[in-house]
């Protein structure tokens, strides 16, 4: 693998892909079941479940599949699979979740739970670093693989 064909192929994708979806994702005030008795009913883990959809799609990634599981009164689990190149031997299972933690007080002025800002090298937003990264940074690597 050129790391530095790796490293110019993930900036090229940096800011319109990964920071720009992140940001969109950050913006769904999709709270977790435990807080939000609507969950099931409000359209917003659907709402999350496109975003991301949305950009994974986007980049094109050869032999990917996706299948959700969704018994009733459960949470979706959502698997994307991509089939192993040539002479790969081995699997890889990466996690995430699209839901958040309940927004609590205490957000600096300027600063929001669903309104993403970047400060210095840091993006700001409920969701985005507890594990709404996953799937954009999992994909990103996985293309930048097959690259």
């Amino acid at each position: 693998m050129d790391k530095d064909k790796t490293l110019a192929f993930v900036e090229s994708k940096w800011e319109d892909w990964y920071v720009k979806g992140l940001s969109d994702f950050i913006r769904v005030p999709n709270l977790t079941p435990m807080v939000d008795p609507d969950f099931q009913t409000n359209g917003l883990i659907e709402k999350s479940m496109v975003c991301v959809d949305e950009y994974i799609n986007a980049l094109e990634i050869k032999g990917i599949s996706k299948k959700i599981f969704q018994p009733a009164g459960m949470n979706p689990l959502i698997v994307y699979v991509v089939e192993p190149a040539e002479g790969a031997k081995n699997n890889v299972m990466l996690y995430g979740h699209l839901d958040k933690q309940p927004w609590m007080e205490g957000w600096e002025e300027g600063l929001a739970p669903c309104d993403p800002v970047i400060r210095g090298e840091y993006l700001y937003g409920r969701g985005g670093a507890d594990d709404g990264y996953s799937p954009f940074s999992c994909m990103l690597g996985v293309k930048a693989a097959q690259e």
